[in-house]
């Protein structure tokens, strides 16, 4: 079953510095090197790096790019100017979440959007059908992208790059040189730290993740990227969101500009929504002790279901369980005492402020 599973560029690489891998989304991906917790804390306090190559690259051409995104996203798109970048969700017509992206604005006539690995399929489909005199150049498998993350990693990078890496702002990007070589490098990221991804042709991704390694960053698999990203509050596509819920339910209420984007598919969920109140709302919990929820276990008040928790972990940076949970609107306040339900035994888990973690 392993042969059926695509293979990144850095993928030899990754074996030659024994990592575990497992499958991810239909690819053959590290899920740790050194283990979770040292490769977590190299993001927090220095830098980690980490291969995504695995997500999936659109490169769109044509006329009224922006203006047709639009119809597409909860999100004005209309002041994005080349060189910006913007995470926004595709939405479905019933309000629900098709996939959660970036879009980064290049010249007039072409934005580039990164997508989620396991939805690259769906995602292309719904943007061909939607989009209309649009090339969709689909850069998915012909191109390698690295994460570099944490306090040094800008200037780690730097080292490879003779561009200006301080100057580019958080969520902007710029097409310039990685080792001699083209590449496109985004201060965009999924840890909670500062960094940059970077696209880049498969051999130069190669002689970077080299280079890298060489200057000091550690690599980092799937099993850090999660807890950091919890620990930050960023949702996982496919567990804290997807079709089925709102941005308004999850959370990402300030991607939604009613009064400025008077036509997008899904609005009128939307727009009730926001006039009778969401039923179920996805809050931060904090546990004690030892006590992990994990996704889909059952969130209880005074011993009766009120949702389902969607990830959780026991935070290296903090030292305490934390978890996403969708509760009752009405138990969704800060404070709020809940219960979780871990084989067969109620846990009490507090309501608190996301995110858990704040650089």
């Amino acid at each position: 079953m392993t042969d059926a599973l695509c293979k990144t560029p850095l993928y030899d690489l990754a074996i030659a510095q024994k990592a575990r891998m497992t499958p991810f989304s239909g690819w053959e991906m590290p899920v740790q090197f050194g283990g979770i917790t040292q490769e977590h804390q190299a993001v927090r306090q220095s830098v980690g790096m980490f291969d995504i190559s695995h997500m999936g690259k659109f490169r769109l051409r044509g006329d009224d790019l922006l203006a047709q995104l639009q119809r597409l996203v909860p999100t004005d798109l209309s002041g994005l100017q080349p060189g910006a970048a913007q995470y926004t969700v595709l939405l479905n017509p019933q309000g629900g979440i098709v996939d959660d992206f970036i879009i980064y604005a290049q010249e007039p006539g072409r934005v580039d959007l990164i997508v989620n690995a396991a939805t690259t399929e769906k995602d292309k489909a719904w943007l061909l059908e939607h989009l209309s005199g649009v090339d969709l150049e689909d850069l998915s498998g012909d191109r390698a992208l690295l994460a570099v993350q944490g306090p040094a990693a800008v200037a780690t990078l730097q080292k490879f790059v003779p561009e200006d890496l301080s100057q580019v702002p958080k969520f902007g990007h710029l097409e310039g040189t990685v080792l001699g070589s083209p590449g496109f490098l985004a201060r965009t990221g999924y840890t909670g730290e500062d960094g940059f991804e970077v696209m880049v042709e498969p051999e130069t991704g190669r002689d970077l993740w080299r280079s890298l390694l060489d200057a000091g960053a550690v690599p980092c698999g799937l099993g850090a990227r999660d807890t950091l990203r919890l620990e930050a509050a960023m949702a996982l596509y496919g567990q804290d969101i997807d079709d089925t819920t709102t941005p308004l339910e999850a959370g990402l209420g300030w991607l939604v500009h009613l009064d400025k984007v008077p036509d997008f598919i899904g609005r009128e969920v939307l727009l009730q929504q926001k006039q009778t109140g969401v039923s179920r709302r996805l809050v931060g919990l904090q546990l004690t002790g030892r006590n992990i929820a994990r996704h889909d276990y059952p969130l209880l008040h005074s011993g009766e279901p009120i949702g389902k928790v969607t990830s959780g972990t026991l935070s290296p940076t903090l030292g305490y369980p934390i978890a996403l949970a969708y509760a009752l609107v009405d138990l969704a306040r800060i404070g709020q005492i809940l219960e979780v339900e871990i084989r067969g035994k109620s846990y009490p888990a507090t309501v608190v402020k996301r995110p858990f973690y704040k650089r």
